[in-house]
């Protein structure tokens, strides 16, 4: 098993190689694996080499080719991962907070950068979220309630039965279960007091499913 620092100048080599064709300098090894001297650069280099990771040109300055990358991580690189994500799980970040989902109003009249909602990391680790206070009470069935903030994964496209942001008639936006028949659109509210609407599928734009919740009791 490679080192530490053998494990990141081989990847870092094979990352500006992939990037510009060229080896990188020893200035930017060192920088990279932060060391000092351009001799603890060669120290490395040669155990690559020797190791069958790295293979020098010849004629050519400091022109490396890598032959092959490593199967397994240094227990220190594991380690320092392992602590970065779980740092990453317990800190919050923010997305932009696009206000209130009303009938009437189109996403893009309510989006305000200038707005920030902050939620914990993991509910929005994988792709691009925005939030939503909820107004009304047509989600109710599924625990959606007036003030409620929801959290919203952007996407222009659902599944049956999932629970999305539609713009009716690039007017109206409003969050409900989806289901696409034929040439139509039903959008379903999640209370008894409501009835579904049934919309040709030109008119509705989905744009984005329901990934979380956050309610604040005041």
């Amino acid at each position: 098993m490679l080192t530490e620092k053998q494990y990141k100048l081989l990847l870092f080599i094979n990352k500006v190689i992939k990037e510009t064709g060229c080896s990188p300098s020893f200035d930017e090894m060192k920088e990279a694996v932060n060391l000092k001297s351009k001799s603890g650069i060669h120290a490395l280099i040669e155990a690559l080499v020797e190791r069958n990771f790295l293979k020098k040109l010849p004629h050519k300055a400091r022109a490396l080719e890598v032959l092959r990358l490593p199967k397994l991580k240094p227990s220190s690189i594991i380690e320092e991962e392992r602590k970065r994500d779980e740092a990453l799980k317990n800190s919050m970040v923010e997305i932009p907070l696009y206000g209130k989902i009303a009938a009437g109003t189109p996403i893009e009249a309510i989006a305000n950068e200038t707005e920030k909602f902050a939620v914990p990391y993991e509910m929005v680790s994988r792709g691009q979220f925005y939030a939503l206070t909820i107004e009304g009470d047509s989600m109710v069935d599924i625990g959606v309630l007036d003030g409620d903030t929801v959290i919203i994964k952007k996407t222009d496209s659902a599944n049956n039965g999932d629970i999305v942001v539609a713009l009716v008639d690039n007017s109206e936006a409003t969050l409900k279960q989806f289901r696409k028949e034929g040439g139509e659109v039903v959008l379903i509210p999640k209370n008894e007091a409501y009835e579904p609407r049934r919309l040709a599928a030109s008119r509705v734009k989905v744009q984005g499913i329901l990934s979380g919740l956050i309610r604040t009791y005041h």
